[in-house]
């Protein structure tokens, strides 16, 4: 279970961590630093040696929707840092196959298998089913862009990302497989979750803990892929 992780510090609540100005460093990047040396789930994360605090957010996700299952085959889209391969590893076990793609280089998971590469492209496909040895499944996908601050604009980008996401899923999972994929509260996302209601047999969404409370992240979740 993934339990919201303590917020004291030495007894004392509300304690924080002040970044102090440096030449160089934007107001915006001395913000997102003093915002991360603060996040509990940050904190978490390093201490339970997770890459990323997304780790919490796949666990929260599975402890809901029990979508990890030991030896099943698993692909995870946009998987740099690497924090849900180190989740998926750990439940899925040594007969498990999980392969994580990216366009950035990821340090080597034990137990998983790391290609580099754009997932539109019909090569990096084949390789990605290559190493799965069958279908998958399960599909995630933790993909955002970079935001713009303005939110319908970041709103259809993210909404794009999925379903791109969403096409390679339909092409790669075995009947009965699942989808997860990271959307933004907005009002433009009715065709997709169509079309999802369309190919899977249960559709849902879900904010889990360690999302930031004042990020619009949310994510769909897709099980019973009708093939």
């Amino acid at each position: 279970m993934a339990k919201t992780p303590d917020t004291t510090k030495g007894g004392q609540r509300g304690l924080t961590t002040q970044v102090r100005k440096v030449a160089g460093r934007s107001t915006g990047s001395r913000a997102w630093l003093q915002r991360q040396l603060n996040d509990p789930w940050v904190q978490a994360a390093q201490k339970a040696g997770y890459r990323s605090r997304a780790a919490f957010k796949l666990l929260q996700l599975d402890e809901k929707f029990a979508l990890l299952k030991p030896g099943m085959r698993l692909v995870d889209l946009g998987a740099a840092p690497g924090g849900w391969m180190q989740v998926a590893a750990k439940v899925l076990g040594e007969r498990g196959r999980i392969v994580g793609l990216d366009l950035l280089e990821i340090d080597a998971i034990p137990g998983t298998i790391i290609l580099q590469g754009d997932f539109q492209d019909e090569a990096v496909e084949q390789a990605v089913l290559a190493a799965l040895d069958g279908p998958a499944d399960l599909v995630l996908s933790d993909m955002a862009p970079n935001t713009t601050g303005h939110g319908p604009t970041d709103h259809l980008r993210i909404m794009g990302l999925a379903e791109i996401a969403l096409d390679f899923a339909e092409r790669v999972l075995k009947p009965g497989g699942g989808f997860v994929a990271k959307v933004f509260q907005g009002g433009s996302e009715a065709a997709m979750l169509l079309r999802l209601r369309q190919r899977f047999t249960t559709v849902k969404h879900a904010k889990p803990a360690a999302s930031r409370k004042d990020s619009s992240e949310l994510y769909v979740v897709a099980t019973g892929f009708k093939g």
